[in-house]
């Protein structure tokens, strides 16, 4: 049984590497987002009287602020006319994959908002809020997870930790708090006060589905460094560093690599390694911070896929030349 379950699950991870299939895939996610966004905003926000974070809060305040004069510009309008010129800005920046389809999302949105009337079914404003904030980020989890966004902040934030690997979250928070304050001052401080809370939910379940931004320090203890390393490279695009150490009981040779990856990637890693070498030892832990080269992985590409490198096999031949020379110099020393 177990054994089926395993094809299985490789068999779908191969499946999964399909470009189709992953387009598909981002297609399908990016509609159950905008959905859930469109029933966000008609089912909680808007009976509830908040203001969500991001560029979407600015058109929710832009709908509030113009419905009072005679120019009404609806928030399908403001979340299109906001998030173009950022999609544009973003556009060389980030893969065009990312944008196009985190811009599906925003169009969609924007569609859904004039076809489907979500009725709020919640008449408690606490209820509204806690689960507001739940579907918030729920809807913002999956675009993410699948490879994609829900367009505004995310474009700015993902651009800066795709190319630093530094979050400018801070800054983030900076431009909601002067967004909130705004809404306060015109419409009732108890109303930001509300969304602050909303903002705070919807921001804890995102971080409960997806972790790009946190960074963990894989150190590996193994006897089969060479063929840990080679599968590792295949699969992932991080760099890795390898170290001859002795251990302290049965004093035999082995090798510690250290590399430093993505949270939502240790998982798949920690499986490979062991894949390939069951008596590997594993340590896992929090990296605070990171400094130097380190590239996130593509934002484009939700599922670990091979990377093309034409000069990998020439790179893993001379690896292979410098071990075995090793090897025979160790033998030479013994004799």
């Amino acid at each position: 049984m177990a054994n089926a379950i395993d094809q299985l699950t490789d068999r779908v991870l191969v499946l999964g590497r399909l470009t189709i299939v992953r387009r598909a895939i981002t297609a399908v996610a990016v509609t159950i987002s905008a959905v859930l966004q469109t029933f966000l905003i008609q089912a909680f926000i808007q009976p509830a009287d908040l203001l969500p974070s991001g560029l979407t809060g600015v058109a929710v305040l832009l709908d509030r602020v113009t419905s009072l004069g005679g120019v009404h510009i609806d928030i399908s309008l403001g979340m299109l006319a906001l998030n173009i010129p950022v999609a544009l800005l973003c556009w060389s920046g980030i893969s065009k994959r990312f944008v196009i389809f985190s811009m599906m999302q925003v169009v969609l949105s924007s569609l859904f908002l004039n076809v489907f009337h979500f009725a709020p079914f919640l008449g408690d404003k606490i209820m509204l809020i806690i689960f507001g904030g739940v579907v918030s980020g729920l809807g913002a989890a999956i675009a993410l997870k699948s490879g994609a966004s829900t367009g505004g902040t995310d474009f700015i934030a993902l651009w800066v930790s795709n190319h630093t690997g530094k979050t400018i979250w801070g800054v983030i928070f900076g431009f909601n708090c002067f967004i909130l304050a705004i809404f306060g001052f015109m419409f009732g401080w108890d109303k930001a006060a509300y969304s602050i809370v909303f903002q705070f939910i919807s921001t804890k379940t995102i971080d409960s589905f997806y972790r790009r931004y946190d960074r963990v320090t894989l150190q590996i203890t193994t006897r089969k460094a060479d063929e840990v390393m080679t599968a590792y490279v295949n699969h992932f695009q991080h760099g890795i560093s390898c170290a001859e150490v002795v251990g302290g009981y049965s004093r035999e040779k082995m090798y510690l690599l250290n590399t430093v990856v993505s949270t939502y990637e240790s998982q798949d890693i920690i499986k490979l390694v062991c894949d390939v070498d069951p008596g590997a030892v594993i340590n896992v832990f929090h990296t605070l911070n990171f400094v130097g080269g380190w590239w996130g992985g593509h934002v484009d590409e939700p599922m670990p896929t091979a990377v093309p490198d034409p000069d990998k096999p020439a790179r893993m031949a001379s690896r292979q030349a410098r071990l075995s020379e090793q090897d025979s110099l160790q033998q030479d020393d013994g004799k």
